[in-house]
This record gives structure tokens, sequence and C-alpha cells, in this order.
């Protein structure tokens, strides 16, 4: 009855050992740095309409979103002297089919707007 015991106090720490080291090496990382909110819409440059389904993502970060119904997007990004932000038409032409767009941003502060327009392929 005894070893049972003690075997039962290992095992429940070795399994919370084992918790604590994964969330260390793999758990959410801790971002004490500034960082910059990106907003805005994507709109087509021929009818002012929103773009659904546009891809916009940060080139040095693996962080992207599609655009909603109303072609709006947002997301937090790394504050840094500049950063690429990349607007990609994956939805394979289901609302129309637009040519890839960049967009530098340089010295961002810490909120950024952008009203984007994508012209027709």
């Amino acid at each position: 009855m005894k070893g049972n015991f003690i075997k039962k106090i290992i095992g429940g720490l070795s399994l919370t050992t084992a918790l604590f080291i994964f969330q260390a090496c793999y758990g959410t990382p801790q971002d004490f740095g500034a960082d910059v909110y990106i907003q805005g819409h994507v709109k087509s440059k021929r009818t002012g309409q929103p773009i659904k389904g546009i891809k916009v993502s940060n080139e040095a970060l693996p962080q992207y979103q599609y655009t909603d119904a109303n072609g709006g997007f947002s997301f937090y990004t790394e504050s840094s002297a500049s950063c690429k932000i990349m607007f990609e038409d994956f939805d394979s032409g289901l609302n129309g089919s637009f040519i890839d767009k960049d967009t530098i941003l340089v010295n961002p502060g810490k909120q950024v707007y952008l009203e984007i327009l994508l012209e027709d392929k």
C-alpha cells in the first residue's frame, strides 16, 4: 500500500514537471515590447466596394488574417523600424480577381490605419 502511494506521488510530480517544461519551451510567448495595432479596409479600386477574403500578412512574422465581409482587418504586430504588409488574393476569384499589393510601413506609431485599393487582374 505504501509503495503504491509513493508511485502515485512520483507519477504526479513527473507529469507536473513535464507540463511545466512544455509550457516553458512552447507556451505563449511573453511579449513585453511595444506592439503596433494595424487595421484597415481593402476595397476594389474600380468599384470602391469592399473585398472579402484577401490575405493580409506581415512579411517578417508568420501571422496573417483574411479580410471580413466589409473588407476589414486588424491585428497586432511587433514594433520595428519598418515592416512590409502584404495583400494577396487567395479566394480563387470568388469575389473577383485582384493584383497582389505590398505596403511598407516606416517608423509606424502605436496604431496604423490602412485604406488599400486593389486593382483588377
